[in-house]
């Protein structure tokens, strides 16, 4: 069997991901039968289907999935590699550093004081992204390191948990159940997260949309929930940073914490990033976290 190509692995992915040819087609920028004929070339060369059609739909076979997972790490592993070289072969190499802004339960500050101490630390640049990107920005390469809140796909990663906290429910304040102090997950019955979710099977502030749109920013995220449109989980930092008159913050008893971690490639062998993980394992544990008292204690704070 001949190697397999990049682009028939992006082309595989793609169809893959939308289980619909035409929607693929429009997302490569390339017209629908030569991406058919590339899919059944691709099928011959492996000896296997790798997808169901119908006139209805289009399924993947057991093969499909597996070379789907795989494809995605294969892919990410090429974009991983040429980003990485990139910035190794820079006049002044960086150590990125991917987070969701706000959502470092305020360590990153003292988490950076301690790192530039490090004798391998390196200039720092900071790669912002949305909620759940920070773990596919380190198997991709944008980023060496992460600080991420679970949970999250670790596939590939090496983590290092940090803090814990608990979460509390982010609704209207214009919501009857606001006026009770303490919330379960069973009265959330009906109410979705922001990924559309039910919010009463202990989900997460996830990959947001609204319209079927992204919404991009946490600013964005409040706004729906003040309508009513949403509820969402906050880890307690987070909550504690965005008191406003027209939401409301209550704890959930059978709620799950969030965790703060620190991730890092598997592969990684830099110095910098060793030395990124240790300031903040040594940061956390000197910290007074936020998360110590129960949910009742930090509902009395906000």
């Amino acid at each position: 069997m001949d190697d397999l190509e990049t682009r028939q692995l992006r082309y595989f992915v793609t169809v893959a991901e939308e289980l619909h040819f035409g929607r693929a087609a429009e997302r490569l920028g390339m017209a629908q039968p030569p991406l058919s004929r590339a899919i059944r070339e691709l099928e011959r060369q492996l000896g296997v289907p790798l997808l169901e059609r119908t006139t209805r739909q289009v399924k993947l076979t057991a093969a499909g999935q597996v070379l789907l997972r795989e494809a995605r790490t294969a892919l990410d592993a090429i974009a991983a590699a040429g980003r990485r070289a990139r910035n190794a072969g820079r006049p002044s190499p960086r150590l990125r550093v991917a987070l969701k802004a706000d959502n470092d339960a305020g360590l990153l500050p003292r988490i950076l004081d301690a790192y530039r101490g490090e004798q391998a630390a390196l200039e720092v640049e900071l790669v912002l992204g949305g909620w759940g990107q920070q773990a596919q920005a380190l198997r991709d390469g944008r980023a060496d390191v992460a600080l991420l809140v679970s949970p999250f796909d670790d596939r590939g990663l090496d983590v290092e948990p940090l803090l814990t906290e608990p979460r509390l429910i982010a609704l209207a304040a214009a919501d009857p159940l606001a006026a009770r102090p303490c919330l379960r997950l069973a009265d959330l019955a009906g109410r979705k997260l922001p990924d559309g979710s039910p919010a009463d099977h202990d989900g997460s502030a996830g990959a947001v949309t609204h319209g079927g749109r992204p919404a991009a920013d946490l600013a964005q995220i409040l706004r729906l929930i003040e309508l009513g449109s949403i509820i969402c989980y906050l880890p307690a930092s987070v909550a504690r940073r965005y008191e406003r008159p027209e939401i409301a913050y209550r704890p959930v008893s059978d709620l799950g914490p969030a965790t703060l971690a620190v991730a890092w490639p598997q592969v990684s062998r830099s110095p910098a990033v060793a030395a990124f993980v240790r300031a903040a394992a040594a940061t956390a544990s000197t910290a007074s976290a936020p998360a110590k008292g129960s949910g009742q204690d930090l509902f009395r704070v906000l």
